[in-house]
């Protein structure tokens, strides 16, 4: 079988890209350089709105852009890609849970350029209660089985104060116990 001519190629990942059901971008330095529609969509732009922009933005706050920077750092250094479920903000102000991964062309400088995956996950992680920038934090953690000591180093805060922070997050979302925290937290009944 004839491998396919460079145009043929370039046309299929072009439609593969712009036809991709989950959002895609490529960024320099955090700021977007290319997008497809879906990328756009989720977060409620026309995908040539973002196009030179920082993520900031689309992040709920400036600190969980920078957290998030500085938790993905380290981890694309040593391994070339990094991934989480966090949550995102839309162009209306609303929030929603989203799992991203990526991967840096160079692992000695990954934010120079990386390509990234973003998927709405809000239908199977709906967003529950107005949570403080820790809370989310934190609840970010919980959901993926973090005890309150792995928590605490990571966020540079003591084991004390993530178990306070679980206990507002337990009565504001109304979880008498874990496992009904983490029921709340992923959106199940």
């Amino acid at each position: 079988m004839d491998s396919p001519a460079p145009d043929d190629t370039l046309q299929a990942l072009q439609l593969a890209f712009e036809l991709s059901p989950v959002g895609m971008c490529v960024t320099a330095q955090r700021r977007v350089t290319l997008c497809n529609p879906a990328f756009g969509q989720m977060f409620g732009y026309q995908a040539d709105e973002l196009l030179g922009q920082p993520l900031a933005p689309l992040y709920p706050s400036h600190e969980e852009y920078v957290h998030v920077g500085n938790l993905g750092l380290p981890v694309l250094r040593e391994t070339g890609t990094y991934g989480d479920e966090r949550i995102m903000k839309r162009r209306d102000g609303n929030l929603f849970w989203c799992h991203v991964v990526g991967r840096a062309v160079d692992r000695s400088d990954p934010f120079a350029c990386a390509v990234w995956m973003f998927e709405d996950i809000s239908r199977r992680r709906p967003m529950v209660g107005r949570l403080t920038l820790r809370e989310r934090e934190i609840a970010q953690q919980i959901l993926t089985g973090g005890t309150s000591k792995q928590i605490a180093r990571l966020l540079g805060i003591s084991p004390r104060t993530v178990e306070a922070h679980r206990a507002r997050l337990m009565k504001k979302l109304g979880a008498a116990n874990h496992g009904e925290l983490i029921a709340r937290l992923a959106g199940l009944p």
